[in-house]
Formats: structure tokens, C-alpha cells, sequence
């Protein structure tokens, strides 16, 4: 059968050189630092939606607790970054120099041993990757032996960020509490604060989550790829065919939750904060609302959806700040209503076919789920 242009690998290389050339290129020059920086932190929410996509549109296990993962890798590097902030000269004035102010105006005398190891930089990078991921390998250790899916799944998730939340704003001590983390100033004595930091980081960012879309490109085009969709579609099936469907789960899991430790460590440098705002569950629910937006089967569709929903946020909250929880809620109703593969099902249902026919291939017009499916 004569196969579309854009299906297959070449299609999804061609979308990813599309989005590279919008990103790297276009944005850049069309917008200034303080909006293109406003679009850096839209783009760390999307290495969230990206491992969403392979976590529930490929194996079919709807997390809402991403912003768990999120949270924990914007705080391990906004604990190296504070650390740094917090060196006994810029501290002098407090009653014990050499120690993040919070603690001082806590009372604590000396530093937490679990703050130690964060005074290295290559323990907190390797730290925003491999703690997202053993939180994530205990809860799909936890659940997934027990064969604990579906809806129950996903309250367990949100009922373990809504602890994570209570835990980080009860112990401000050790953590800032509600404040969260702030005043974060260089990186290895680079001023992250300035508009060329702004910048280099806003590239460095999109080059990383460029980066982690070609990743799972990989991981779907592989053979752990089709176990993934045969996980979701007949799971009982896989299992009687000897695999170890806890396994593939729990890497899967733990995958997407390396991607959103990768996005919530980028946050922290591009914004220079991270609070318990961006772990509970508010925040993870919106980060599922980008990955259904743009078409939680697509990886590219998902980046598209963050953008887009975010860029609506800003303009939207901008004029009307208390109504956007409310416009939040019935564009995600809209979506699982009106267009349940997002604007990826749209693209494929109404565009692709168009497109073939303008290149003589005459395909007739295939609905989304069913080209999304053999795709």
C-alpha cells in the first residue's frame, strides 16, 4: 500500500527539522528576550508532555502526579544553585554564614547532610535525572507488581503529589517552604540572571528537548515501542505471552519521569525559582491538559499543545486572571469531546490527506485514530 509522505520515520525526522527550524531559528529572531524566555519556560513544561506521550499515549498508564518528577529535578538544581548563592562571604550578615538564608531565618545551625552532596555540580546534575527516576521505579515497583492501573493509578499519583506538596511546604527548614527556593544567582559563577544567560539557556533548552524527542522516536520505533502499544491495547494477551508487563511499565514510567527532571531543572535556571506551586496537583494536571491538547499520541503534537495551551495562558490571564482555572477545565472537556487525539488527530484527519493528494498519491481520507494507530 502506497504510504503517506508523512508516516514513517522520514516524516518524523522531517517534523522534528520543522520544529527545530521554529525554535532555534524563528522565535529567536521574531521575539525578545523577555517573551523568547517566556517560551523557554513553555518548553520545559513540553519535555513533561513528551514523556507523557510515550507513559500514556504509547503504554497507556495516565499518570497525574508528573509534577512530582518535575518539581524534584528543579529542586535538586536549585539546591546546587542556592548553595552557591549561599557562600559565607554573600551570607556574613546572617547569624550562621555559609548556609541558604531560609535555614537561617529557621534557626538551623548548620547544613542538612542531604544538602552536602549538592555543593557538586555533576551530583546535581546526575541527581535531576537518577532521583525523579528511583521515586518513580519505587511507585512502579509499588503498583505495577500489584497490577494496580487505570484510574486507580492516577489517583495514586495525585494523592502522592498532594503528600510531596504537604511534605516540601510543612518542612521549610529544609526546603523554603511555600516560598520555595529563590534568589538563585549564578551557575558555576556564570550570572544566570542576565539577557545573554537568558538566551544561551533558552537554546541550551530547546537543543536538550530536541534532544529527548528523537530519544523517544527511538524508544517507540523500537521493539520495546510495539510491546509498549500492545501493553495498552491487550495487556492480558502480552502477559500470557511471557513478558514482564510490571518491567516494561516501570521503565517506561521511570523514563518519563527522567524527561520531567530534565524540564524541571531547566525551569529552575531559565526562571531562577522552584516552589511546591509547580509539584502538586494543580500543576500536574495541567501538564496531562498540553500532552491531550496537542495529541497524546504524537511527540510532536504534545510540544505543539504546550505551546499553544501556554501562549493562551499568558494572553488569557493577562485579561482575565480569575476566569483561567475555568478555561482550563472546558478546553480539556473540549478536547476529550470534540477531538480526542488533539491537534496531532486534527493534522492527520483533515491536512495529511490534502497533502497526499497534492503530491498525486491519492490517498483517501483516513480518520486520526485509525492513521495514528497503524502509524
Amino acid at each position: 500500500m502506497t504510504r503517506s509522505f508523512l508516516t514513517g520515520t522520514r516524516g518524523e525526522l522531517l517534523g522534528v527539522g520543522v520544529l527545530a527550524l521554529l525554535v532555534l531559528l524563528v522565535l529567536p529572531l521574531s521575539l525578545d528576550v523577555f517573551r523568547l524566555n517566556l517560551v523557554g519556560k513553555y518548553l520545559t513544561y513540553a519535555f513533561v508532555a513528551v514523556g507523557l506521550v510515550l507513559c500514556w499515549g504509547s503504554a497507556g498508564i495516565l499518570s497525574l502526579g508528573q509534577g512530582i518528577f518535575f518539581g524534584l529535578g528543579g529542586y535538586c538544581m536549585a539546591m546546587f544553585l542556592k548553595l552557591e548563592a549561599s557562600n559565607p562571604e554573600a551570607t556574613k550578615i546572617q547569624s550562621t554564614p555559609g548556609i541558604p538564608d531560609f535555614m537561617d531565618w529557621n534557626q538551623l545551625t548548620s547544613l542538612p547532610w542531604f544538602w552536602e552532596p549538592f555543593h557538586s555540580l555533576t551530583f546535581s546534575l546526575a541527581a535531576v535525572v537518577l532521583v525523579p527516576s528511583a521515586l518513580a521505579f519505587v511507585i512502579g515497583v509499588a503498583m505495577f507488581k500489584r497490577r494496580v492501573g487505570g484510574v486507580y493509578f492516577a489517583i495514586i499519583t495525585q494523592a502522592i503529589a498532594a503528600i510531596l506538596t504537604i511534605l516540601i511546604v510543612g518542612q521549610q527548614g529544609y526546603t523554603g517552604g511555600i516560598n520555595g527556593i529563590t534568589d538563585l544567582r549564578t551557575l558555576k559563577g556564570w550570572d544566570i540572571r542576565t539577557d545573554e544567560a537568558k538566551l544561551v539557556l533558552y537554546f541550551v533548552n530547546a537543543a536538550l528537548l530536541l534532544g529527548c524527542i528523537l530519544l523517544c522516536l527511538a524508544v517507540r520505533r523500537s521493539k520495546l515501542g510495539r510491546i509498549l502499544v500492545a501493553l495498552r491495547d491487550k495487556e492480558d494477551r502480552v502477559r500470557f505471552s511471557g513478558y514482564d508487563v510490571a518491567n516494561f511499565k516501570t521503565f517506561v514510567f521511570c523514563l518519563a519521569a527522567a524527561l520531567a527532571g530534565v524540564g524541571g531543572a531547566m525551569f529552575t535556571l531559565q526562571v531562577g525559582f522552584m516552589s511546591p506551586s509547580f509539584v502538586g496537583i494543580v500543576p500536574s494536571i495541567e501538564l496531562v491538559i498540553y500532552c491531550a491538547v496537542g495529541g497524546r499520541l504524537s511527540l510532536l503534537g504534545a510540544v505543539y499543545g504546550t505551546l499553544l495551551v501556554n501562549w493562551a495562558k499568558t494572553s488569557f490571564s493577562e485579561s482575565f486572571p480569575e476566569l483561567w482555572l475555568f478555561a482550563m477545565g472546558a478546553l480539556f472537556i473540549g478536547v476529550v469531546m470534540a477531538f480526542p487525539n488533539g491537534l496531532a488527530g486534527l493534522f492527520q484527519t483533515h491536512v495529511v490527506p490534502r497533502l497526499d493528494r497534492l503530491r498525486g498519491r491519492g490517498l483517501p481520507p483516513v480518520p486520526g485514530p485509525t492513521r495514528m494507530a497503524a502509524e
